[in-house]
C-alpha cells in the first residue's frame, strides 16, 4: 500500500498543493490571521486553497475587473459559500437562515447547485465569519462543502416512494457524517471552538479516514432511487443504485469511476461514466465508501492535479485490481449486481401524492437561482411558505425544489400561496426549457471561459420556436450548459450540451443518454450563436420527421449519424 496518506515534503513527486495541505496543520494555515487583515479584501493563494475545505471559494466580480484596474483599485473580492445538506433536505427553519443570510451578507439571492447544496455568492471576507456563524446555528454546514475530500452527498429526492426516500436518504446523511474531516480546525476558526494543537508540528492523530493530507482531489457520492436518474449517478465517483423489490429496500448497486471534468485540448484528461462493481446491503455502505475513499487516498495521483480523480485511479490500474483492494480492505466480497432499469434524470413537476399521503409540490427554477424579479417575486413567496409550512424543503439535483411532505390540512394554505406569488411548476415552459440546466459561470466563476447562467434563458428562447414548429415543444431533450469543462452542470451527460471556449464561443456536444446512462460526443467546436442555431435547425426538423416510436433525442442523433456512440472517456475527444 502506497504510504500517500502521510506524505512528507520529501517524498515523491507531488503538486504544490500537497505541500500546503502538509504545511496547513489539518486546514488551519494562518486562516485565522488572514481573517483579520483589514488591508485587503482577498486572502493568500496558501489560505485560499485552504478555504476551500471549509467551504468558501474567494471570488471577484469579473464584470468590474477592467474598470476598477483602470481605478487602480484591487479586484472586487468576495467569496461563494457552500453550504451542505445532504440529499438536499432541510428544514423551513434552515431555509430562512438562508433567505435571512443571503440579505444581510451576500447579494441577495439563493443559488440552487447541481449537487443539492445552497451556494452564497458576494460575501465580503469580514462576513465570512458570522455568515458560517449563523449556518451552523441552524444546524447546517459549510464544512468539506469545497476541497479534497468527499462533497455533499447526493440522494433521490422521490416524492413517489416516500418511506423508500426516506430510508435512502438516512443512508445519504450516514455516509455524508462518517466521512466529514475530523480536524476540529473549522470550529476553532469559524465557531470561536477550543484551540485543540497548539504546535504545527503536532503529529496528532486528526483524520483516521483522511489522514494528514487528505484526498488528491475532490470525491463525490450520489444515491439513485430507479426509475429516476436525478442524481446522475454514473457521474459520481462512487454511486449506490437502490434495490427495491415489493416495496422494501434489498440494498444498493455500486459503481465506481464517474467523474465529469475535463480540460480543452488536453486528451489525457476526459469525462467517465462510472461502472457497476456489484451490490451491497445497506448497512455495508458506510464500510464501502470509507474504503473506497481509502484506496483513493493511497493510490490517487499526488503529482499532477488534472490526473488526480478517482476514475484516473481505476483507468491507470485497471477495475479487477481496484475490486480485489476493495475486498481485501473490507473482508468480504460484494455480491453480484442485482437487476435495475432508469428511465430519466429529470425532475417531476407540479403536484404529487407520496405513498405516506403527505403532498409534494416541485417548482421549476431557471438555473437555481432564487431572487426576486420585478414580475416574480420567487424569493418573497418561498420566505412566506417556509414560515408556515410544517414538512421539508428538498433541494433536487437539477437545480429545482421542491416543497415536500406537505399534509392535506396545510395543502389548500400553501397552494393559496403558490398562486398569490405566480410560483410556477414551469409546464407553460417547454419541456426543452424545463430539462435545461446551466452553472454560474460569469460574472463570478474564476474558472469560466464563458457565460452560462445568464446566457442559457436566452439562447433557449431561440431555440424553442423550432421546436415548436416542428411540434417538439412538448418533448424532453436534456439540455446543458457550463461556462467551462470542469463540468458542474453535467453537461457531459446531455442530450445537447454547450461548454464554454471563450467568450460568445462553445463546443457543441450531441447524444448522451436521456437517462444519464451515457456520455455525448463533440458535434462541433468553438462556434457562436448563429452557427449553434444553424447547426441545430436542420437536426430538430430532422428528428421530428425520422425518429422512432418513443426515441429520445440522444439516441436519434446516434443512430442518424450526427454523432457516434461514446464507448469510454478517451472516445469522448474523437
Amino acid at each position: 500500500m502506497s504510504d500517500n496518506n502521510l506524505i512528507s515534503p520529501n517524498s515523491a513527486p507531488h503538486s504544490d498543493v500537497e505541500d500546503i495541505k502538509i504545511r496547513s496543520n489539518y486546514l488551519r494555515g494562518s486562516l485565522v490571521e488572514t481573517l483579520e487583515d483589514p488591508i485587503t479584501a482577498s486572502i493568500p493563494e496558501d489560505d485560499n486553497r485552504l478555504m476551500k475545505f471549509h467551504g468558501s471559494y474567494m471570488q471577484d466580480d469579473r464584470d468590474l475587473r477592467n474598470e476598477r484596474n483602470k481605478q487602480k483599485l484591487e479586484p472586487a473580492y468576495q467569496f461563494m459559500l457552500r453550504v451542505r445538506a445532504a440529499g438536499g433536505v432541510v428544514t423551513p427553519k434552515q431555509w430562512l437562515m438562508m433567505d435571512s443570510v443571503s440579505q444581510k451578507y451576500a447579494n441577495g439571492t439563493i443559488r440552487l447547485t447541481t449537487r443539492q447544496s445552497f451556494q452564497l455568492h458576494g460575501v465580503i471576507k469580514w462576513n465570512l465569519k458570522n455568515t458560517i456563524k449563523e449556518v451552523n446555528e441552524a444546524l447546517l454546514s459549510t464544512l468539506a462543502a469545497c476541497g479534497d475530500v468527499n462533497r455533499n452527498v447526493m440522494c433521490n429526492p422521490n416524492p413517489y416512494q416516500s418511506e423508500i426516500h426516506s430510508e435512502v436518504y438516512n443512508w445519504a446523511s450516514k455516509i455524508s457524517s462518517h466521512l466529514d474531516p475530523q480536524t476540529n480546525a473549522y470550529h476553532e476558526i469559524w465557531l470561536d471552538g477550543e484551540k485543540v494543537i497548539d504546535s504545527k508540528d503536532s503529529q496528532a492523530e486528526q483524520e483516521p479516514i483522511y489522514g494528514r493530507v487528505y484526498l488528491p482531489r475532490k470525491f463525490k457520492i450520489g444515491l439513485a432511487v430507479p426509475p429516476s436518474n436525478d442524481v446522475d449517478v454514473f457521474s459520481q465517483d462512487l454511486g449506490f443504485i437502490a434495490i427495491v423489490e415489493n416495496g422494501e429496500l434489498k440494498g444498493f448497486n455500486v459503481t465506481v469511476g464517474g467523474g465529469m471534468g475535463m480540460t480543452h485540448g488536453d486528451v489525457k484528461t476526459y469525462p467517465q461514466i462510472s461502472k457497476v462493481i456489484g451490490f451491497c446491503l445497506p448497512e455495508q455502505m458506510i464500510d464501502v465508501a470509507e474504503k473506497t475513499v481509502m484506496i483513493q487516498r493511497d493510490y490517487g495521483d499526488r503529482s499532477v492535479r488534472k490526473h488526480a480523480r478517482f476514475k484516473y485511479t481505476i483507468d491507470d490500474r485497471g477495475l479487477d485490481w481496484f475490486v480485489q483492494e476493495l475486498t481485501d480492505r473490507l473482508g468480504w466480497s460484494l455480491q453480484e449486481a442485482r437487476p435495475y432499469h432508469f428511465e430519466h434524470n429529470g425532475d417531476r413537476y407540479g403536484w404529487v401524492k407520496g405513498s405516506n399521503n403527505k403532498w409534494h409540490f416541485t417548482l421549476f427554477i431557471q438555473n437555481g437561482r432564487i431572487k426576486d424579479e420585478e414580475d416574480y417575486k420567487l424569493m418573497t413567496g418561498l420566505r412566506e411558505i417556509a414560515q408556515v409550512h410544517t414538512g421539508d424543503f428538498r433541494l433536487t439535483p437539477n437545480q429545482n425544489l421542491i416543497i415536500a411532505n406537505v399534509s392535506s390540512q396545510k395543502k389548500k394554505k400553501i397552494e393559496g400561496l403558490i398562486q398569490e406569488y405566480g410560483l410556477t411548476d414551469g409546464l407553460h415552459y417547454s419541456a426543452l426549457r424545463r430539462n435545461s440546466m446551466a452553472c454560474v459561470a460569469f460574472p463570478t466563476c474564476g474558472l469560466a471561459m464563458a457565460e452560462s447562467e445568464r446566457y442559457l434563458p436566452s439562447l433557449l428562447s431561440k431555440i424553442e420556436p423550432m421546436l415548436e414548429e416542428s411540434g417538439l415543444q412538448d418533448d424532453d431533450i436534456v439540455i446543458r450548459m457550463t461556462g467551462c469543462p470542469n463540468g458542474c452542470a453535467r453537461p457531459m451527460l446531455a442530450e445537447i450540451a454547450f461548454i464554454g471556449k471563450a467568450p460568445g464561443k462553445y463546443n457543441l456536444y450531441l447524444g448522451g443518454g436521456f437517462s444519464g446512462n451515457r456520455l455525448n460526443k463533440l458535434y462541433k467546436e468553438n462556434i457562436g450563436e448563429d452557427e449553434i442555431l444553424d447547426s441545430l435547425q436542420p437536426i430538430i426538423k430532422q428528428y421530428a420527421k425520422d425518429r422512432q416510436e418513443g426515441e429520445h433525442f440522444g439516441d436519434y442523433v446516434i443512430r442518424a449519424g450526427y454523432v457516434a456512440e461514446v464507448t469510454d472517456g478517451q472516445n469522448f475527444h474523437s
